[in-house]
């Protein structure tokens, strides 16, 4: 059976791939590592209260002998300035990759990316660009296997609140986009079933857009 860590298990992905690796007869041991717990209760879950995700010094044993590798953490756009976005999506990711790649360089990383992401790192769009780095920066570490997923609009097949106008708007328009435009949406559970999939059994490519995603 296989061990898997994640981060970002309690947001709306992140708490999907946490489901089905609890559900999995394939997955022994499942670590989270979050600011909080998830709420989750389960003989094979390790939640681990951690504040500092640039620094996993005082953790690092929890990433000793992990086969999978789930990194869901992200934040909105506009949800907090320039500084923090950047601090969130690359530094975050720079510092779980280099902890996993001492503690455990055989493992399976599964990346939570976005679409648009821009691996030329020249966007003048912070989303494109930071995102892209953060990329770039996971391919460096040669991984035993690496996969990036860039969905489009994830549509939250659980109903929260959104978190902007945007959203909500996204949300009220989804129906008429998922006919019109499939290719630009994605329901929430496929997204954390594929991710839990590929990194299980693996996937056809390294970088999974939208409409790859949903094949898997």
């Amino acid at each position: 059976m296989k061990n898997v860590i994640i981060t970002g298990a309690t947001g709306m992905v992140g708490g999907i791939v946490l489901q089905a690796c609890l559900d999995s007869d394939e997955i022994g041991k499942v670590t989270s590592i979050a600011r909080r717990k998830t709420g989750a209760s389960h003989p094979k879950l390790v939640e681990v209260v951690h504040d500092d995700f640039k620094d996993y010094s005082k953790i690092a044993h929890h990433f000793d002998n992990q086969d999978i590798a789930q990194f869901c953490i992200g934040v909105y756009t506009g949800a907090v300035d320039r500084e923090k976005f950047r601090e969130i999506t690359v530094d975050y990711t720079k510092a779980f990759a280099d902890q996993l790649k001492t503690a455990s360089p055989d493992a399976t990383f599964c990346f939570l990316s976005g679409q648009g992401a821009d691996q030329t790192e020249m966007s003048r769009v912070m989303f494109a660009k930071d995102k892209g780095i953060a990329e770039n920066y996971l391919m460096t570490k040669a991984f035993n296997a690496l996969y990036i997923f860039r969905p489009a609009y994830i549509y939250p097949v659980v109903k929260r609140k959104e978190p902007n106008l945007s959203y909500r708007l996204s949300r009220s328009l989804y129906p008429m986009m998922k006919r019109l435009f499939p290719s630009f949406v994605i329901e929430s559970v496929k997204l954390g079933q594929a991710m839990f999939k590929a990194g299980l059994s693996g996937a056809p490519k390294t970088v999974l857009e939208n409409e790859d995603i949903k094949l898997i």
